[in-house]
């Protein structure tokens, strides 16, 4: 039994994503709970006699790092990688979490037969583009980006759980600010915001801001003006976001997007 083993058991164990610094907490809380059984000679948690538990270096395990987690992690993967498994351990915004490769999806979506997958669509992808670039935004500043209202497809967003609402901009009015929500991030396959790709240079393009009076905007559907080349340019960088990216098969089947 070695550290990367001992990792491996708790992520297949658990039914959430664990932090670097839980994983820590929970080694670090069995070596304790280890030495002290050992010394009140307590057998209820003590491992047996030939348990490999029973070669561990206690005083390692006892003040393990987040950084010992992560180096073991990598070394997980590489062994994954190297033995050509069908899964990988990948980070998302609430911690480490076993996915199986995209490679699978098709085999793995036979699990599930009553759920078809489903798509965003342009509208929907264009307005979650600019409030992942842009975020926090109003809704003024989405339809002057988009030239169209954009209530129905804010809340469609709102109703997937891409979007929420991060309180209210310090303008006349105080406007409702959006933002995306961790299970943006979950789906997408990344762990932070700034993971998106070209998210420093995009943040640099002057956009409206919707705050001067503007002719009222038709509605996503009717005729309206071509998105401009910034907007277009900000859907395509996230659609790329989620290229390549390990997907956990079940989710990329059951967690579906809203299409209009």
């Amino acid at each position: 039994m070695d550290l990367s083993s001992i990792i491996e058991s708790l992520l297949i164990a658990s039914e959430t994503p664990l932090p670097s610094s839980e994983i820590a907490r929970l080694i670090r809380a069995r070596a304790a709970e280890f030495a002290e059984d050992s010394i009140t000679e307590n057998p209820e948690n003590a491992p047996s006699a030939d348990s490999p538990e029973r070669a561990l270096d206690l005083d390692a395990l006892a003040t393990i790092t987040e950084q010992e987690i992560t180096t073991a992690l990598d070394e997980l993967n590489k062994t994954y990688e190297s033995s050509n498994r069908s899964f990988i351990i990948a980070q998302r915004a609430k911690g480490w979490k076993i996915f199986t490769k995209a490679d699978y999806a098709g085999f793995v979506r036979l699990l599930f037969p009553g759920r078809k997958p489903e798509r965003l669509s342009p509208p929907a992808m264009e307005t979650l583009a600019i409030i992942a670039y842009r975020q926090p935004v109003t809704k003024s500043a989405l339809e002057a980006v988009r030239g169209v209202s954009c209530d129905g497809m804010l809340q469609k967003l709102l109703d997937r759980e891409l979007v929420k609402i991060d309180g209210r901009a310090d303008l006349p009015g105080r406007p409702l600010l959006y933002a995306t929500t961790e299970l943006f991030l979950e789906h997408f396959g990344i762990s932070d915001i700034e993971e998106l790709p070209n998210i420093g240079e995009l943040r640099k393009v002057e956009l409206p801001d919707g705050t001067e009076e503007d002719e009222p905007k038709p509605e996503d559907g009717e005729e309206a003006p071509i998105p401009n080349a910034t907007t277009q340019e900000v859907e395509t960088q996230l659609a790329l976001s989620a290229i390549e990216k390990p997907t956990e098969a079940a989710e990329e089947t059951t967690q579906s997007d809203e299409e209009e």
